[in-house]
């Protein structure tokens, strides 16, 4: 019997364990997790030799239902398992042929669906059927403020440490897409200084082209100081270098930072701890900026901010917006904001 709720984390363990499901259904709008528990099925639970008999992968936009359930009741070849992985499975148009092979399913077997960009609807059979006999798996998009906490994890379970202004520098510059950011990341790992163990923001400026002094993290922590030499200096850099720092990133996060203050406003406890717990942040130290910016800024200004940005965001894209380019745009929010 399959679990009710899975973690990738949960089934990982038992996939090192040897526990083995015959059937895994990975479906979800964040692939990383996808794409992580497959390559790991496929990798490990057969020999190299065994994989040559026993191992197919399947393309759900070449094939059927039909030929899948055929496949997967075949018998396995001198090996204990055959594995059979169909990838692009939201493609398959008729799914609920599956529930009567999940009714009895072939032991030997173990059939990894990996469903990307959509999910099973959890009321129906199908869904039911497929938590009866093994796993089902929903890999979701991690918010922007789990994303701190996801680059740290990462980064020490491969033997290296950051530091915070880099993570930070990351998070911002890449978003919520993790294969992309675990790409970078392992970039930065790999161009590490012999014997040196801890990422920077230095090393971030030089192999991914964000710069140290000039960015989203900086600009917000200007936003926050009330600093207006820095503030601008940084929206001159952003107007003379508008492929690596678009508005529309720079929009979003400045959103995100002064809709969580408006809700640090309502937090129980005004202490670190209390604003982390509150805003659902991995760390205290993440709550520092929304504690300083409190002490600037009032909820009524806060307020006022966030209209501020919709506005913004929406004379970038056109809205009754005759005349400004990207750079005016964002020179016009930053002097509201701090005035």
């Amino acid at each position: 019997m399959g679990k009710q709720e899975n973690t990738y984390a949960a089934i990982l363990q038992e996939l090192k364990a040897k526990q083995y499901y015959p059937i895994y259904y990975l479906m979800g709008e964040e692939s990383y997790y996808i794409d992580l528990i497959a390559n790991y099925i496929a990798t490990h639970v057969l020999t190299e030799t065994e994989k040559e008999f026993n191992q197919t992968v399947i393309y759900g936009p070449d094939t059927t239902m039909a030929d899948i359930i055929n496949t997967a009741k075949r018998y396995p070849m001198m090996s204990e398992y055959q594995v059979v992985i169909v990838k692009e499975a939201q493609a398959l148009r008729t799914p609920d042929e599956l529930i009567y092979y999940l009714q009895k399913p072939q032991k030997s077997t173990i059939l990894v669906f990996c469903h990307k960009h959509g999910v099973l609807d959890r009321r129906k059979k199908l869904a039911n059927e497929i938590e009866k006999a093994g796993i089902l798996f929903e890999s979701k998009k991690l918010k922007e403020t789990q994303l701190p906490a996801f680059i740290n994890l990462y980064i020490k379970n491969r033997g290296f440490d950051i530091e915070p202004k880099a993570t930070s520098m990351l998070a911002d510059f890449v978003g919520t897409d993790l294969s992309r950011l675990t790409g970078e990341i392992e970039k930065l790992i790999l161009t590490l200084p012999h014997k040196q163990t801890r990422i920077t923001p230095a090393q971030i400026e030089q192999n991914i082209g964000i710069s140290k002094d000039y960015n989203n993290f900086e600009l917000r922590a200007a936003l926050v100081e009330k600093d207006v030499l820095k503030a601008n200096r940084i929206i001159k850099y952003f107007g003379e270098n508008p492929k690596t720092n678009p508005i529309q990133m720079t929009l979003s996060l400045l959103f995100g930072f002064f809709s969580n203050l408006m809700l640090a406003y309502y937090a129980p406890q005004k202490t670190e701890q209390g604003v982390a717990s509150f805003l659902g942040l991995k760390s205290p130290w993440q709550a520092k900026e929304y504690i300083a910016a409190m002490r600037r800024y009032s909820g009524i200004k806060t307020m006022q901010i966030i209209g501020e940005i919709r506005y913004a965001d929406a004379a970038s894209k056109g809205v009754g917006n005759a005349s400004l380019n990207d750079a005016d745009i964002l020179r016009e929010l930053v002097f509201k904001i701090l005035h």
